[in-house]
C-alpha cells in the first residue's frame, strides 16, 4: 500500500509544481515559451529578414524574456491554414499577403481594388494612418492584430504585342490574372480577356500564344524569365496589395503595457527594414530586365485608368456597401 501511496503524493506534488510554474511565466522577468512565427518564403526574402530583425529585436529589448522562432518557406503550412492556426492561438505571429484574407475578414478586400492605390507610397500613407488602423480593428475581431504593414510591390501589366499606355490597349488582349473575381472585371472592363491561370503556367502559356500577358511586380516578371517571352512591361501599378505583420489577439492580449510597446516598435522597425530591401530587390530586377532588352514605359496619369474602374467599384460596393467609406477614405488620402 506504502507504494501507490508515495506515487500519488509525488503526483500531486508534480502537479502543483506544474501550477505554481505556469502562474510565475506570467510576471516579468519570467521565462516564456517560444513563439511560432509563420512565414511563407525563403530566408533571404525581404520579408524574412525583416521578420528575423523583429525576434532579434524584441529577445535584446526584454533580455532573452522574449524568444521567438520564424519558420519559414511556408512549413507551417498554406497562408489559409495559418490564418485559422493564428486564430486559434497555435501560431503566435505571421507576415501574410491581405489578397487572401478577404474570405476571413470582409474589410481586408478594400485593398485588392485595381488602382484603389494611387503608388506605393500613397499606400504606405494610408496603411501606416487611419485606414491601416481600421483594417487592424477588423481583423482584431477575428483574433488578428496587425502591428504594422510590409511592402509587397505593385503589378503591373506585361505583354508580348506592345506597350499599355491607356486602357484603350487593353482592348482585346488576353490577359493572364490571378483568380480572383474582382481582377477578371479590371481586365473586362478595359475591353480584355481575362484568364485566370495557375502562375507555373505563364511562361508557357504566353510563348505559345494562349495568352498575350500577364501582370505581377519586377521581382516575379524577372525571376520568372517571363520577360522572356513578354518583352513589354507599363508601370499600370494596377494592384498595390500590402502585407500585415501579425500577432494572434490571444498573446497580444496576454502581454503588459510595456511588452506590447516593445513587440510594436520591434514589428515597425522590421517595417523599415523590409520596405528598404523590398526596394532595392525591384529595382535591381527591373535594371536587369531593362538591360536584357525589355522596353518598358511609365503611365504618368493613371486617372484614365481609374476612371475605366468605376464599373468594378460599383459591383464591389453594390455587394458590399458597409465598405464603401473605407473605399473613400483610402481614396481621401493625397
Amino acid at each position: 500500500m506504502t507504494r501507490p501511496l508515495r506515487i500519488k503524493s509525488f503526483a500531486a506534488a508534480a502537479a502543483t509544481a506544474t501550477l505554481m510554474l505556469a502562474g510565475l511565466t506570467g510576471l516579468p522577468g519570467a521565462a516564456q515559451a517560444e513563439w511560432r512565427g509563420w512565414n511563407i518564403h525563403v530566408p533571404d526574402y525581404p520579408v524574412s529578414l525583416g521578420m528575423d530583425q523583429f525576434t532579434a529585436e524584441i529577445a535584446e529589448k526584454t533580455g532573452g524574456r522574449l524568444e521567438a522562432k520564424t519558420y519559414h518557406n511556408g512549413v507551417l503550412g498554406s497562408q489559409p491554414d495559418a490564418i485559422e492556426q493564428m486564430r486559434l492561438g497555435s501560431i503566435d505571429y505571421a507576415v501574410f499577403n491581405l489578397g487572401p484574407m478577404g474570405q476571413v475578414i470582409p474589410a481586408t478586400n478594400v485593398v485588392s481594388l485595381p488602382f484603389i492605390f494611387k503608388n506605393l507610397d500613397h499606400m504606405h500613407r494610408v496603411l501606416d494612418g487611419p485606414v491601416g488602423q481600421q483594417l487592424s480593428d477588423a481583423m482584431a475581431e477575428k483574433g488578428i492584430v496587425a502591428l504594422t504593414w510590409y511592402d509587397s510591390g505593385a503589378r503591373s501589366f506585361y505583354n508580348s504585342k506592345h506597350p499599355i499606355q491607356t486602357p484603350e490597349d487593353v482592348k482585346g488582349m488576353k490577359v493572364r490574372v490571378m483568380n480572383n473575381d474582382l481582377f477578371v472585371d479590371m481586365i473586362a472592363s478595359m475591353g480584355g480577356n481575362a484568364t485566370p491561370m495557375a502562375f507555373s503556367e505563364v511562361y508557357s502559356s504566353i510563348k505559345t500564344g494562349v495568352v498575350d500577358g500577364a501582370e505581377n511586380n519586377w521581382p516575379s516578371y524577372e525571376s520568372t524569365a517571363h520577360y522572356e517571352v513578354a518583352g513589354y512591361y507599363s508601370s499600370t501599378e494596377h494592384l498595390i496589395i500590402p502585407e500585415c505583420f501579425c500577432i494572434s489577439k490571444t498573446l497580444w492580449d496576454s502581454l503588459s503595457a510595456q511588452d506590447q510597446n516593445i513587440v510594436k516598435s520591434a514589428a515597425r522597425d522590421s517595417a523599415t527594414l523590409q520596405r528598404k530591401l523590398w526596394a532595392e530587390r525591384s529595382n535591381a530586377s527591373r535594371d536587369k530586365v531593362i538591360a536584357a532588352g525589355v522596353k518598358y514605359n511609365e503611365i504618368a496619369d493613371k486617372a484614365p485608368f481609374q476612371a475605366a474602374m468605376t464599373p468594378v467599384y460599383d459591383k464591389f460596393i453594390a455587394a458590399n456597401p458597409d465598405l464603401e467609406s473605407l473605399v473613400r477614405a483610402i481614396q481621401a488620402v493625397d
